[in-house]
């Protein structure tokens, strides 16, 4: 009985320490979904919207913007770092309020209660800065990669995009933006395509040797996902994003990753 309880005493500690790590490192409490609490599912491999930083806290524009309009609301907020693939069904089981992490709303506009839109984004391809690729017409015969289930990867899924795709010799999708990027550093993959604003940033971070090429391959808009049933929440976070556009709080946020004001809320 004694060695029952000894077990039963540790499996208790074990699931204290899983909820402990479902919570925001920068606020060391426990993610909790509530109505004091806005828990923000993110992508926690996704800088300069949501990562974890060298000391291990979760930051990033997205969850600064959603921190200032959780404080609008007299909320707290709780960043959930969450599988990509699963975004949905955490959603949709109520562990998280919203999906808040450069998520674009084109192709999605009927699956989830969005946001106003608060950021333009492209979809461009990086490569090699020696690389001999200039143009997309140079990808025909070429191995890209882009992050399963992005924007990159629906793009190529439909008219123009889809026509290129076609040319290409491969088209590999991967978990995660470091995972690609780091492939095509190994010189396995000949290109990377990917968000506009999460490419300027890990060139400019980590001062690898890449290069964007100038067109694009598709133009986005970036929103807050709800799930469709909750206008509410959804009404009081648009409320509370103007009224930071108003203040400037936006603009202050913006300048902090982007060195100015993109928002397209105004």
């Amino acid at each position: 009985m004694r060695k029952l309880k000894g077990i039963i005493a540790i499996s208790l500690i074990a699931v204290m320490v899983l909820a402990i790590c479902g919570c925001s490192c920068s606020s060391k409490k426990t993610v909790k979904n509530d109505e004091k609490t806005l828990v923000v599912g993110f992508d926690a491999e996704f800088p300069p919207y949501g990562f974890k930083d060298e000391a291990g806290n979760f930051t990033g524009f997205d969850l600064d913007l959603a921190a200032a309009v959780a404080n609008k609301l007299g909320m707290e907020v709780a960043y959930q770092p969450i599988d990509w693939d699963a975004k949905d069904a955490e959603l949709n089981a109520g562990t998280i309020d919203c999906i808040w992490n450069g998520f674009t709303i084109q192709g999605r506009e009927d699956q989830y209660a969005w946001s106003e839109p608060y950021l333009d984004n492209k979809q461009i391809i990086v490569v090699k800065s020696d690389s001999p690729i200039q143009s997309k017409n140079d990808l025909a015969d070429k191995t890209v990669e882009v992050q399963k289930e992005s924007s990159a990867e629906a793009a190529l899924a439909q008219g123009d995009g889809a026509a290129l795709k076609a040319t290409f010799k491969n088209l590999v999708s991967v978990a995660d933006y470091n995972t690609a990027l780091m492939d095509l550093e190994a010189g396995a993959v000949d290109a990377v395509i990917m968000d506009s604003g999460v490419a300027e940033y890990k060139i400019n971070t980590d001062k690898k040797a890449f290069r964007l090429l100038p067109e694009a391959i598709a133009s986005e808009q970036y929103g807050v996902g709800f799930a469709k049933n909750n206008t509410e929440l959804r009404d009081k976070v648009n409320k509370a994003l103007h009224e930071l556009a108003a203040d400037g709080g936006m603009d202050q946020i913006s300048n902090k990753w982007f060195g100015s004001n993109i928002v397209t809320i105004k």
